[in-house]
């Protein structure tokens, strides 16, 4: 996407700093209530997460009933839910299939363009805006605000400065910083007074510190089925997918679902004890019987792969985890451990390497349709903000749904 020429010092319009689906989102809505829409984005063109979450076939949100979706969101749930209101699931497929992308339902209820694909949506989506008359300005990178509150950018051609009536913020969290989303506007915003709680990592893997013999054999390997529970004083909630060995811990699915427990449970207590069912599909009961069953001269690989159907990476989490007494000693407390196996989490992996990020601008720091308090005719939307949810087509939905809001507001700011 080539850069159009940069602007002038001054212009009566809105500005949106980030081109991912809140920022488009934002600038789309505004242009449509007849506002002058600038688009600045640090990357040589728009939408790069987009195309990157396209790799997985794009899950635009998900089929869900309302309130369910809306519970996702934690304890956001209540500030998110009315983003959602006016552009909720239903109605982003709907604007889906206005830019002439399709979508279905899969069997697990994500929603998915109908080709798979990300590219289409976002070359349409760029297009009809150019056409409705948003200027795109890429490779300009946000560095804060002077002294008279315009915007400074680092270009190629050196720092510039742009002067808004309004600024929808969209420069999203922390995660994947080699496509734009570096964090690095917490600074400039936290000396300008916004109320900023720190980053962290959502939706992410964790290390648990495996040996080198497991890291050298099963680093990468898929752990299904399985259930995963966070243990605790209460009876434990177990969760049913599947997740990955890493060379340093565990990743996938089902853990970036308990994610966010986990992280703070080893932010408060150092580490956290998560279990994991190894046989989701055979009762504690029947398990012990199973086992019980006499060895004779196999080894004790063989009677697990025989009786428990363990082997691979099951068989060698057992083996890295419990005792040898354990593995070769009475059936009852064997199977014990195999539906609860216990590993010890030490840490979230970096925030780079997150699906996501926690944190940003606290909520209460703006007002209902996203205007920062302190600054007047500043609004905020996308992963910027303080929420965070499970994958799913949750992260997604509530960037879009953020974006029209933040967008909406902007205009009446500017055509009041």
């Amino acid at each position: 996407m080539s850069t159009n020429p940069s602007p002038g010092p001054a212009l009566p319009g809105l500005a949106v700093i980030g081109g991912g689906p809140a920022g488009l989102m934002a600038a789309e809505t505004a242009r449509a209530a007849g506002v002058e829409v600038d688009v600045f984005d640090a990357m040589g063109s728009v939408g790069r997460k987009v195309l990157i979450a396209g790799k997985g076939g794009l899950n635009l949100t998900h089929g869900e009933d309302p309130d369910r979706f809306r519970r996702r969101y934690a304890e956001r749930s209540a500030e998110v839910g009315r983003w959602l209101q006016d552009f909720g699931p239903s109605e982003l497929r709907e604007w889906a299939a206005g830019l002439g992308v399709e979508t279905f339902i899969g069997s697990s209820g994500r929603v998915f363009p109908s080709d798979l694909k990300a590219a289409p949506l976002l070359r349409g989506w760029v297009r009809r805006l150019r056409e409705q008359g948003v200027r795109f300005h890429v490779h300009h990178r946000w560095s804060g605000l002077d002294n008279a509150g315009a915007h400074r950018f680092e270009t190629p051609a050196g720092e510039l400065s742009f002067r808004a009536g309004a600024t929808v913020l969209a420069m999203g969290g922390g995660s994947w910083p080699q496509l734009g989303s570096d964090g690095r506007w917490t600074g400039p915003l936290a000396a300008a007074g916004a109320d900023i709680a720190p980053l962290l990592p959502a939706n992410c893997g964790f290390d648990i510190g495996w040996s080198e013999h497991f890291a050298s054999r099963f680093a990468g390997a898929p752990i299904k089925p399985v259930r995963l529970a966070l243990a605790g004083p209460q009876p434990p909630r177990w969760r049913q997918g599947e997740c990955v060995a890493t060379a340093t811990g565990i990743e996938g699915s089902l853990v970036y679902a308990l994610s966010a427990p986990l992280r703070d449970t080893i932010a408060r207590e150092g580490e956290a004890l998560l279990l994991a069912d190894l046989v989701p599909g055979r009762d504690l009961e029947r398990l012990t019987a199973d086992l019980a069953r006499g060895r004779g001269r196999r080894s004790v690989s063989e009677h697990l792969r025989r009786q428990a159907g363990l082997s691979g990476v099951k068989a060698g989490l057992l083996r890295e985890v419990l005792p040898a007494g354990v593995l070769q000693g009475e059936p009852a407390a064997l199977a014990a451990a195999i539906k609860a196996l216990p590993l010890r989490l030490r840490a979230a992996r970096p925030i780079a390497e997150a699906i996501s990020t926690a944190g940003g601008l606290r909520l209460e720091g703006l007002t209902g349709d996203l205007m920062l308090r302190n600054r007047p005719g500043t609004f905020a939307a996308g992963e910027m903000l303080d929420w965070e949810a499970p994958t799913g087509g949750y992260l997604l939905t509530a960037c879009f749904a953020s974006g029209r809001v933040a967008g909406a507001a902007a205009a009446r700011w500017l055509l009041r």
